[in-house]
């Protein structure tokens, strides 16, 4: 295929191929495995199988060259997807069915990102060390879930690693944050830094830009929200930080995406969200932004509609209604050695408290300040009309 990108000399549809053939074969493979604690030494596991081109007694036949297929903590992952409501068969079917959409990367990672037709999984190229990282975090992660399963950080389904022609893959299978099936108006990567936090000219050109801080700035004053789900949205970023914190970690991002329910066209005409919509048959996302937040009540299932496909209502300060999805991303960057230089040397040039990269506890601190005050806000008053908050959707007796 003309222009088809390579990654370590891989190309992508031979990466892509390798990915849906070794997770087909793993998840299958789990399925003998019984149901059980899970164990410390667990996040230590990693399996590996090897996927001949002229297939074996375990594995098919493929048009790829061999390669070998790692699969790192596999009951540990099992676990992560149970509590998240996926099952091994919806897994296998989102990921192994239809072929995988690339999307074009935001970031300056490098990194390729791979999206399941169905949109519910984000498959991401990781380095060595992020995926070591990710490795080390395991047992850390897994105490989090437990005493927090909604959260706005990342949920992570699977670490795996194509080994080919000498090199090594690794990729992590994320949640999707921002569904294809409902437009973004607006889209956002916010740090609660100032310094250099301006899309690019080349990304404002796209059809789409991912905007940054001072961009959110000049946009919006603010996204208003009622004091209850203002509420849920902060507890549930200030646990978020904490516990990035206490792993040390920082330079993490909040992806945003704005929804705004009645656009009007050129005509004067108000379009719906409904035009937007995914087809019926397709379930609302395994981890929605409003459950990440809402908690086990009534409240967010209430909420989780096909009308807000997930999302968390809003309004602009001009009472436009909104939907807002949105997830903390970026956490695998550890404040190791070569940050603290790099903000030292910064530091020295610019105004440190400016700098993205940061300490993580004054990280923590910047990027909820700017996010409780510039970015969320509460409505001190309901817009009620015949009974009806149109924020929440409560209706009174």
């Amino acid at each position: 295929m003309s222009g088809e990108k390579t990654y370590k000399k891989t190309t992508s549809s031979t990466l892509k191929g390798a990915i849906q053939l070794g997770i087909g074969y793993t998840v299958g493979n789990l399925t003998s495995k019984p149901d059980r604690d899970v164990l410390m030494q667990d996040f230590y596991v990693v399996e590996s199988v090897f996927l001949p081109s002229e297939g074996s007694n375990l594995t098919p036949a493929h048009h790829y060259p061999d390669f070998r297929f790692k699969t790192y903590a596999p009951l540990a992952f099992r676990y992560f997807r149970e509590l998240f409501g996926i099952k091994p068969d919806d897994y296998l079917y989102s990921i192994c069915n239809e072929p995988l959409i690339e999307l074009s990367n935001p970031g300056a990672s490098g990194s390729l990102f791979y999206l399941t037709s169905d949109d519910e999984f984000i498959i991401k190229t990781v380095q060595h060390k992020e995926a070591e990282f990710l490795q080390k975090l395991l047992p850390g992660y897994y105490m989090n879930l437990n005493q927090n399963p909604r959260t706005l950080l990342p949920k992570f389904y699977g670490l795996y690693c194509v080994q080919s022609g000498g090199m090594n893959i690794r990729v992590v299978v994320m949640n999707n944050v921002l569904p294809r099936s409902v437009k973004m108006h607006y889209k956002y990567d916010l740090k609660g830094s100032t310094y250099k936090r301006r899309a690019s000219r080349k990304e404002r050109e796209k059809s789409c830009p991912t905007y940054k801080d001072l961009d959110f700035q000049d946009m919006h004053d603010g996204l208003y929200f009622d004091t209850e789900t203002y509420n849920a949205l902060m507890k549930t970023l200030q646990r978020d930080c904490r516990v990035l914190e206490s792993f040390k970690i920082m330079d993490y991002s909040l992806l945003l995406g704005v929804h705004v329910m009645d656009q009007t066209t050129k005509d004067g005409e108000v379009v719906d969200a409904a035009a937007d919509r995914r087809p019926i048959s397709q379930k609302v996302l395994y981890s929605t932004a409003m459950e990440s937040i809402q908690g086990d009540g009534k409240a967010g299932e209430a909420v989780t509609t096909d009308d807000t496909m997930g999302g968390i209502p809003a309004r602009t300060h001009k009472d436009e209604k909104l939907l807002i999805f949105l997830g903390i991303i970026d956490i695998l960057q550890s404040y190791r050695f070569i940050k603290k230089l790099e903000h030292s040397w910064k530091a020295l040039v610019y105004d440190g408290d400016s700098v993205s990269v940061h300490r993580p506890g004054f990280y923590a601190n910047r990027f909820l300040k700017f996010m409780s005050t510039r970015v969320f806000r509460k409505i001190h008053k309901s817009f009620m009309i015949l009974g009806v908050c149109y924020i929440c959707g409560w209706h009174s007796e």
